[in-house]
């Protein structure tokens, strides 16, 4: 089997993607694509990842043995996850468990504490106010959201899936200083997010060399 190629900066999306490479043990190099140097909206680049952005795959033994693009952290999760066969139950309500909470993070905690961050990192006092205000109140609620969750079960989709990876993602670069959630003290997540430091794949991945 040749390996698949990923395309990445070390950003949380390109992160959910080598934890899933490394965790479902698929054979994977690493192409850097650096998007400091603004490297994402490069001809050949952008022939891979129609929407300039990284991470994207290309998987030379893709369906019917041919090779395939594939752009989207979610959409890379999920086309590994069923090239794998793992980390995406078959049982009906398992699956549609763990895709609910896959789009939890696209749509949610992915976006929002990353708007954080943006603002976090302006150096104007008068810039930052009014996106803290407004995207540390949403990502507070997330956070909440996820707690609440974890209360109840080891995992977002009870057992480890493709859910845990890309939420892995975002968790990995939070929370920032007062995002926490004051649902136990250091929020459920926190514990989630240790347990899965001891996960073999999950170490590699987030720590595969994936920027200059």
């Amino acid at each position: 089997m040749t390996a698949i190629k990923l395309f990445a900066y070390d950003t949380p999306n390109a992160r959910k993607v080598s934890v899933a490479l490394e965790e479902m043990e698929l054979d994977y190099t690493v192409q850097i694509v650096d998007i400091t140097k603004d490297e994402q909206f490069h001809p050949e680049f952008l022939a891979i990842s129609p929407n300039n952005k990284i991470p994207a795959i290309t998987d030379p033994d893709g369906p019917d043995a041919r090779p395939i693009h594939i752009f989207e952290s979610g959409a890379i999760l999920i086309y590994l996850a069923e090239k794998s066969q793992r980390f995406l139950p078959a049982d009906p309500r398992r699956r549609i468990q763990t895709i609910e909470w896959l789009m939890f993070q696209m749509g949610g905690f992915g976006p929002m504490p990353g708007q954080v961050h943006h603002f976090l990192g302006l150096e104007s006092v008068e810039d930052q106010r009014y996106g803290l205000q407004r995207f540390s109140r949403e990502t507070r609620r997330l956070y909440g959201v996820m707690d609440r969750r974890l209360a109840q079960v080891p995992y977002f989709a009870e057992e480890i899936s493709i859910a845990d990876f890309a939420i892995l993602g975002s968790g990995r670069v939070s929370p920032c200083p007062g995002l926490v959630s004051a649902h136990d003290g250091q929020g459920g997540h926190a514990a989630w997010l240790c347990g899965l430091a001891q996960v073999k794949g999950l170490r590699l991945g987030a720590s595969r060399e994936i920027t200059v």
